[in-house]
């Protein structure tokens, strides 16, 4: 990977994330600057990965070929309109955005021009370096796309949207989808403890067996997961049962409407910012 320095305009958990897995995999902290109007979570950040910390964006945008826009959708226009004004952002600068919602025709004119951007749609799990996340460009070059895709890499795969609308489908099936396991964990949870386990024991227990499923999907990418499936389960046993219970429960098309409401809930935002 070609090492550039990258300034991430931002200070917040996606930001620590990414640098962390950018520096523990090797890239040179000393080309890492980050960005932040508070002091605590820049210095937490040096002491950690010594990388470059400033609060003055200009300072951040000025110095780096890589500028990663890594504040709240809402405030993205706040934060961009003095550097456009002070001739920060050029050309000759790659953009990368990990802002829900904001399309790349909004951020052409909250950057000041259309410029080499790469909207990205990163998920929380990133944070333990086992993340999915989808990329979108228009107008970045094949080296700006290999450069953006190997940074969130470093905290885990990545997928290309061939379509920008396409980074909401991401948005509905890996951006917002830990929240889906973590629900049904819950409820998995909260059943167990019903029948006599403790918190402790039943947390353990249903979060152990989601990993191990998780595990054995990884490991068998040429078997489908309805065959994974139907290995667990045998005729007339306890799993069929349960599987028969959320399938009469029509569990396909309440996952497949949790999702639907997740991409429209993103088209709607994307309106609005």
């Amino acid at each position: 990977m070609k090492h550039l320095s990258i300034a991430f305009i931002g200070a917040g958990n996606m930001t620590s994330a990414i640098v962390t897995g950018m520096v523990k995999q090797g890239y040179p902290s000393h080309l890492i600057t980050a960005s932040n109007p508070s002091l605590p979570k820049l210095e937490k950040l040096q002491a950690d990965l010594n990388i470059q910390i400033t609060q003055s964006n200009l300072e951040a945008v000025n110095q780096a070929d890589v500028i990663v826009l890594a504040v709240k959708p809402q405030l993205m226009s706040a934060v961009c309109q003095p550097l456009v004004e002070a001739g920060a952002f050029t050309k000759g600068k790659l953009y990368i955005s990990i802002a829900a919602g904001l399309t790349c025709e909004r951020l052409y004119q909250m950057i000041g021009g259309q410029f080499p951007l790469v909207r990205t749609m990163p998920n929380t799990p990133s944070a333990v370096g086992k993340g999915l996340t989808g990329l979108f460009s228009e107008n970045a070059t094949k080296e700006q796309r290999q450069y953006s895709e190997e940074v969130f890499n470093h905290v885990g795969t990545t997928v290309w949207a061939k379509e920008e609308d396409q980074i909401n489908t991401i948005i509905a099936g890996a951006g917002s989808s830990p929240a889906y396991f973590f629900l049904f964990l819950d409820a998995m949870q909260q059943k167990v403890e019903s029948m006599g386990f403790e918190p402790h024991d039943a947390r353990n227990m249903v979060q152990q067996a989601m990993l191990g499923a998780a595990e054995l999907v990884c490991a068998s990418p040429d078997v489908s997961l309805k065959e994974l499936r139907e290995r667990v389960m045998s005729k007339g046993g306890t799993t069929a049962k349960a599987v028969e219970h959320f399938q009469a429960n029509n569990l396909e098309e309440i996952v497949s409407g949790a999702m639907q409401a997740a991409v429209d809930r993103a088209e709607e935002m994307s309106k609005l910012l």
